[in-house]
């Protein structure tokens, strides 16, 4: 059974960078028939809010990414303990208390002697009354676990062939001195508990996944498939990382954009096919692969999203708009033909209810001065609705004939006249959606 996960900190809201890889765990779990877990990294309590949580749940269900079961590490402190004491036990943890400016200092002078900036272990040499005093005169210290000083390898997804040298690496620390459980130990210890057999997260990760593969073999597991995506640059290559606030998911949602049209892009951008349209989640899955994906850093562009969100929209069936378009008061006889005529005419959901007020109430005209008579007269020469499909061929006709003019400078007078705009909809099909008559 194929089963990943999505862990996301409820520290904030989601943002594209988040999306690609809760995309990426949903595709693969989905392609599979295997499960799709949600897990909230919220063993920060100062930082992790419900507010927060509750977002991140809104925003993957606007998107469709719905998962089989949520899990909340705040729930399981107590599982995390048990595999604290599993690694004190086999000597593979240790108590170190050296002070933030102290370990900067140690950092600069290997930085100075041209030695890697990596923790030195000598809280190992301390003996036990050594620690008592620390103890006493520093409270706790943070507790470390002791990487064994070997390369680490692994086939990544993505990536392919990966070794670290755990020499170069410092021992992490697995769980503060304020006692708070950091995310490399909860990590595997869920991976662990849950049976997750793919992680798939971002290249800024791939230190942390050498260190949790000898964790995981520490507490006796096996290390799941991990896969390390490339990270979001901007559309000219720079750095995303400053932008994420502004591409909330939330943000691009109020923008407008579409869920497919999102989904869609984001399954694609980074790798080897083309960005297409697609109509479902399961359309999407059927052909992900991650070999597909590159390592390269991946542009990302918000403006690559508005034709995608149209064409979305577009392809989108009167069905699924229906309770939309009866919200806006569109009568229930001209509903269908409404959307019709309107979808290939807008960009978002929202311009819906100008194309209504349009069609209800009458558009303000854009009237030239030279044609200001022309239309005057040709609005005298249109009777009163209800107007059908032969109604703006009629009139114009006849206003041809009564004035001489033909060809644009016929038409687009008129249209600009009764639409307020120079292009849209062919002009039969929005007579006979006018509820008014225009007017000047």
């Amino acid at each position: 059974m194929t089963v990943t996960r999505f862990a996301p900190s409820p520290t904030g809201f989601l943002h594209v960078g988040n999306l690609r890889t809760a995309l990426f765990n949903h595709l693969i779990a989905r392609k599979a028939g295997g499960t799709f877990i949600l897990r909230l990294d919220d063993t920060d309590p100062e930082r992790s809010t419900e507010e927060f949580a509750t977002a991140i749940q809104e925003d993957l269900a606007w998107l469709g990414l719905t998962w089989d079961r949520m899990e909340r590490q705040s729930e399981r402190l107590g599982r995390y303990a048990e595999a604290a004491d599993e690694l004190r036990a086999r000597a593979r943890f240790y108590e170190a208390f050296e002070t933030p400016t102290e370990l900067d200092l140690k950092r600069k002078k290997q930085l100075n002697m041209g030695l890697p900036p990596v923790y030195d272990r000598a809280a190992l040499a301390l003996s036990e009354a050594e620690r008592d005093r620390l103890r006493a005169e520093r409270g706790p210290g943070v507790w470390r676990f002791k990487l064994i000083q070997e390369r680490i390898v692994w086939e990544d997804g993505i990536l392919g062939p990966i070794s670290i040298d755990a020499g170069s690496v410092s021992d992490p620390v697995l769980i503060r001195a304020d006692g708070q459980v950091l995310y490399t130990l909860a990590s595997v210890v869920d991976d662990m508990d849950m049976g997750i057999t793919h992680v798939v997260r971002g290249s800024d990760h791939v230190t942390n996944t050498a260190t949790q593969i000898q964790i995981i073999e520490a507490l006796g597991g096996t290390p799941p498939a991990f896969a390390h995506h490339s990270l979001l640059t901007g559309a000219q290559g720079e750095a995303l990382s400053k932008r994420l606030g502004t591409l909330s998911l939330r943000d691009l949602r109020k923008a407008g954009v579409e869920p497919m049209a999102l989904l869609s892009f984001m399954a694609r951008i980074g790798s080897s096919q083309p960005v297409e349209l697609a109509r479902s989640l399961d359309e999407l899955a059927e052909g992900f692969d991650l070999a597909h994906f590159g390592a390269a850093p991946t542009k990302f562009d918000a403006d690559d999203l508005w034709p995608l969100t149209a064409r979305s929209l577009q392809e989108t069936p009167f069905e699924e708009m229906a309770d939309e378009i009866a919200a806006l008061g569109v009568p229930d006889a001209i509903a269908r033909d409404f959307w019709d005529v309107a979808r290939a005419n807008i960009g978002t959901r929202a311009e819906l209810a100008e194309w209504w007020t349009l069609f209800r109430d009458g558009a303000t005209p854009v009237v030239e001065a030279e044609d200001r008579d022309f239309v005057a007269e040709a609005f005298a020469m249109l009777a009163e609705p209800p107007y059908d499909a032969g109604t703006w061929a009629a009139w114009t006709n006849a206003v041809k004939d009564a004035t001489g003019r033909k060809g644009k400078a016929l038409f687009m007078p008129l249209r600009k006249a009764v639409t307020g705009r120079a292009s849209g909809p062919e002009m039969a099909d929005v007579m006979r959606l006018l509820r008014k008559k225009p007017t000047l």
